[in-house]
């Protein structure tokens, strides 16, 4: 029989390989307005990987339309349903946010003309994922160690094989690579950090963390929070995301912490924690903003992590504001998805954390929430 300990190990493993695994099946259709041959091309049939990048998929997409295309070059981008999409949100959270119902194949279309810069930030194809991927990684890095170096020490080898790995969804060849900039596993929920311990690190040493000198409490989180009817009976009767005004785009790191009586921490408390404007019976106005001020300092002090051309992506995240407060006291959560799953509110965060999470190491969470019309 097999202990306790290898159970779980396999268990994991099992999970990461799923994660890894997982595809959201896409048929893509090109834009009338480029379709220069008649009879129309069919449409392009093929499997989006949960953690790739659309853009990643254009070389394919080309080749099979190339025939029916206009003269000339132009970045190539996305819609679903009249909305752009967004290119460096990975193809699993676009259909988990924007498929109430899951709709497979998924149907989008693919444009070769008329980007729209005034939606979309610029995407120079692979080379623009590859850096907003590696953008991402090392702000996770900072949220999880306190600083960015594993990442930023990386070779130059190192930095190639881990985004080939990523690109060909190699989990082993990811490992390899990964563990070497020692950012997990998080901490076993009976094991967090208790702010006697913290008080006694500081008292220590002054300086951050280094990776690896104790686990990660810290877990970096990316939310996804959409507005739906609030008198909607069956969530796949929500109306369509017409417009990305519609989404709150969320950077909060998670801080774990010791619940008084709590043996672990649940999914449910964590978004309560993340998102009290919607999870909280406080006033929004009242909720602790150490979460939000925790966000925005990561930010700011992250300068060896990213750069100028970063803040355009960054300026889209829309963190709480006054208008959103009052928002959230008409609001009530209506759907919670990680990685195409509805999870049980119950589960371990942490576990969550550590074996849904994409390879830049954030856990990304779309949440529908209801609304009364104004």
């Amino acid at each position: 029989m097999a202990a306790p300990h290898d159970e779980a190990a396999a268990w994991a493993e099992e999970a990461a390989r799923r994660v890894w695994a997982g595809a959201v099946p896409l048929q893509v259709h090109l834009h009338d307005a480029d379709v220069t041959a008649l009879p129309p091309p069919p449409p392009f049939l093929t499997l989006g990987p949960r953690i790739g990048y659309l853009p990643l998929l254009i070389p394919v997409i080309r080749a099979h339309f190339s025939n029916a295309l206009p003269p000339g070059v132009d970045t190539v981008w996305f819609e679903y349903k009249g909305l752009p999409l967004k290119w460096y949100v990975p193809i699993g959270v676009l259909f988990d946010l924007l498929c109430a119902d899951p709709e497979r194949p998924w149907n989008l279309i693919v444009h070769f003309r008329g980007y729209p810069s005034e939606i979309l930030s610029p995407c120079e194809g692979e080379d623009s994922v590859k850096w907003s991927y590696m953008n991402s990684l090392k702000e996770a890095t900072f949220i999880i160690t306190g600083n960015s170096k594993s990442v930023m020490n990386m070779s130059h080898a190192d930095q190639v094989a881990l985004w080939e790995s990523v690109m060909k969804g190699n989990l082993d060849g990811y490992k390899n690579i990964s563990t070497r900039l020692k950012l997990g596993p998080f901490e076993d929920d009976v094991l967090v950090r208790t702010a006697s311990v913290e008080r006694q690190r500081q008292q220590n040493s002054d300086e951050p963390e280094s990776p690896g000198s104790s686990k990660p409490c810290r877990v970096p989180v990316r939310l996804y929070v959409r507005n739906v009817q609030e008198d909607l009976e069956y969530i796949e009767h929500a109306v369509p995301v017409s417009d990305w005004e519609n989404v709150s785009y969320i950077n909060r790191p998670f801080e774990t912490r010791k619940a008084e009586g709590r043996s672990y921490i649940t999914l449910e408390h964590a978004l309560q924690t993340l998102l009290p404007e919607f999870f909280s019976s406080k006033p929004p106005g009242s909720a602790d903003g150490s979460q939000h001020a925790g966000a925005m300092d990561a930010a700011a002090d992250s300068s060896d992590a990213t750069n100028s051309s970063s803040r355009s992506q960054e300026a889209e995240q829309a963190l709480a504001s006054p208008a959103e407060a009052g928002f959230a006291k008409r609001a009530k959560v209506k759907l919670v998805r990680v990685q195409g799953v509805e999870l049980d509110m119950d589960i371990p965060f942490l576990w969550v954390a550590d074996h849904l999470k994409n390879p830049e190491y954030y856990v990304h969470i779309c949440v529908y929430v209801g609304t009364r019309k104004q």
